[in-house]
């Protein structure tokens, strides 16, 4: 995609540059009648999270979770698309998975705090085992003292 086109926004403080992606066309599986075996539709989009100079370090380590299998050992994201008959199509829906993906690795989780159980949940859950407890213990014959 090397066409000084703008930046590809991803969030409202975030974007990539269209440079970064490298994208191939090759034959695609799928709807295409006649045309199937001698046209190249489907897409395969190639993204570097490490060498890219717009995501920070937070972002890029999340995205490599988030891609598992698609992330290559050197740290590239490789993306099929060939759901669509056209390349154009294709290339958009390839982009908007991509976002998609930087999107959700852009979300910081929030930090979960750790709690303690209330009395009344804990001896809720004593009693329940209790109880459980009596009924197996009268299913096996022995004397229950409930």
């Amino acid at each position: 995609m090397h066409d000084n086109s703008p930046m590809i926004p991803v969030t409202d403080t975030l974007a990539i540059d269209p440079d970064e992606i490298e994208m191939t066309f090759i034959r695609a599986s799928g709807p295409g009648g006649q045309n199937v075996n001698k046209v190249s539709s489907a897409v395969q989009l190639r993204f570097d999270v490490a060498a890219s100079p717009n995501l920070p370090g937070p972002v890029k380590d999340r995205l490599g979770a988030l891609a598992g299998t698609r992330l290559t050992k050197d740290g590239v994201i490789v993306l099929t698309a060939d759901q669509h008959r056209t390349q154009e199509r294709n290339k958009a829906d390839a982009v908007a998975r991509l976002v998609d993906l930087i999107a959700r690795a852009a979300h910081v989780p929030k930090p979960r705090k750790a709690t303690r159980p209330t009395k009344a949940s804990e001896e809720r859950r004593v009693d329940t085992k209790v109880k459980h407890g009596a009924t197996k213990a009268r299913r096996s014959g022995r004397i229950d003292l409930d």
